[in-house]
């Protein structure tokens, strides 16, 4: 009797860990003790660089309750978690690659990445437009034409901004920053007259910008911008516990705060408060838990 209670009992034991056996990014985790986290070093307030060269931000909050959730689901209470910075263009292939297990940041969910990555459930909606300085006279996209503008590398931003300017004949030189610090300092030194960019982290580098009021975010909204955070594609073990984590935190009275934290009280590192408060579509979406990459379920 004594032996069959042990083997029920190392059966037991040994189904454990089955789950991330069904999950290789669970399997990976496990087997390493370490989940690795993607951030962006200047998607303020998503994902960024404190003044402590800490990282910080709305997004990386959302992303260390789902690594609660994941230290629950594989019993590993002690497991570590590293952080590893990526730029709009290396996000997505150290996703593919294994490289990163969670990408936090202000990443666009669409169907066309969908074919490459995974996503969580969205946690904000924003939309493309661009910033410029006030001198420059810019009230409209028509405004730009011939001129030079920027946007980062590997976004869906500038992605818009070359097909729109070869559709309508704009005649725009499109720089190409690295990141989105890199591509707001063209416009501050005049090497560009407008930043193309999704509009809350434009609203934050001119909130942390020397002269703030130097500078405008024009009124067109030229597309929705759904965010949420990569994870691998096609493991649904992982998805599992990712969008449950999520899902239970979105309906919670948590999020509130958690909203409230980042967009309407002061940030580091300058203690600025951006004010921004949460949409309509934004409510929706986070009290009815999707991850659709569909534009037209934001609307």
């Amino acid at each position: 009797m004594r032996k069959l209670s042990l083997a029920v009992l190392a059966a037991a034991f040994v189904a454990a860990p089955a789950i991330a056996q069904d999950s290789p990014t669970l399997k990976k985790i496990k087997d390493s003790g370490t989940v690795t986290i993607g951030h962006r070093d200047s998607s303020l307030p998503f994902s960024y660089y404190d003044d402590k060269q800490q990282v910080v931000g709305y997004a990386i909050d959302i992303c260390m309750h789902v690594v609660d959730a994941i230290k629950a689901e594989l019993k590993m209470p002690n497991l570590k978690v590293a952080f590893n910075p990526v730029t709009s263009a290396t996000r997505i292939p150290l996703i593919a690659n294994g490289t990163i297990d969670l990408e936090c940041g202000s990443t666009t969910n669409n169907v066309a990445r969908q074919q490459q990555v995974g996503f969580t459930n969205t946690y904000f909606v924003t939309a493309n437009r661009y910033v410029a300085k006030k001198s420059s006279n810019i009230k409209s996209l028509a405004d730009l034409k011939g001129k030079t503008v920027v946007s980062t590398a590997g976004t869906t931003n500038i992605k818009w901004l070359t097909e729109e300017n070869a559709k309508a004949n704009m005649g725009m030189s499109i720089l190409t920053a690295k990141d989105h610090a890199e591509a707001f300092l063209m416009v501050e030194t005049g090497r560009a007259v407008a930043f193309f960019m999704d509009d809350i982290l434009l609203y934050g580098l001119v909130a942390n910008s020397k002269a703030p009021g130097d500078f405008m975010v024009g009124s067109e909204a030229y597309s929705v911008e759904p965010y949420g955070a990569m994870m691998p594609r096609d493991d649904a073990g992982f998805r599992k516990v990712v969008d449950g984590a999520t899902a239970k935190l979105y309906t919670s009275p948590a999020m509130a705060a958690l909203y409230d934290k980042w967009f309407n009280k002061p940030v580091p590192p300058k203690g600025i408060a951006l004010m921004v408060p949460m949409s309509p579509q934004l409510k929706r979406v986070l009290a009815n838990p999707t991850s659709s990459g569909d534009p037209a379920v934001y609307q």
